[in-house]
């Protein structure tokens, strides 16, 4: 039988930055999360490389887009548009399953929120498409 995890059971939390894991808050108002995790590229040919162009990865970025729902009064919602609002960060963990789960991994640390668009479609929720790019790494945990 396959091993898998389903996107329904990952987990988004949130605290101020610099938060331990433990004092983080589920946000329970997310859907539909991309976790982009890039490095940037440096080309390191040689005449020695046959003729092959070879590149090595520089800098790393962390960038998660997400969907809420419009929801004034959820501490996550309102966390979210705050850091948008006064430039601040927030510590955001974006872990695969539950916190409290064996196995359970992703990115943690302090988060720039530099996207925060509404979306009115005639008949859904009012939503928030949110974008936040890490600002300050603190670790890749594994629980």
């Amino acid at each position: 039988m396959a091993t898998f995890v389903l996107g329904m059971n990952a987990k988004i939390y949130q605290g101020t930055a610099g938060d331990a894991l433990a004092t983080l808050t589920e946000m329970g108002n997310v859907r539909d999360v991309t976790l982009n995790l890039e490095a940037g590229e440096a080309d390191i040919t040689t005449r020695a490389n046959s003729g092959w162009r070879a590149t090595a990865p520089t800098l790393r970025e962390c960038t998660a887009e997400f969907e809420m729902v419009w929801n004034p009064g959820d501490a996550g919602f309102d966390a979210v548009k705050n850091a948008f609002l006064t430039s601040s960060t927030l510590e955001l963990a974006i872990l695969d399953q539950d916190k409290a789960t064996t196995g359970a991994q992703g990115p943690k640390g302090s988060f720039s929120i530099t996207s925060f668009s509404r979306n009115e479609a005639l008949e859904e929720a009012i939503t928030v498409s949110v974008t936040a790019k890490l600002a300050e790494f603190d670790q890749w945990v594994v629980v």
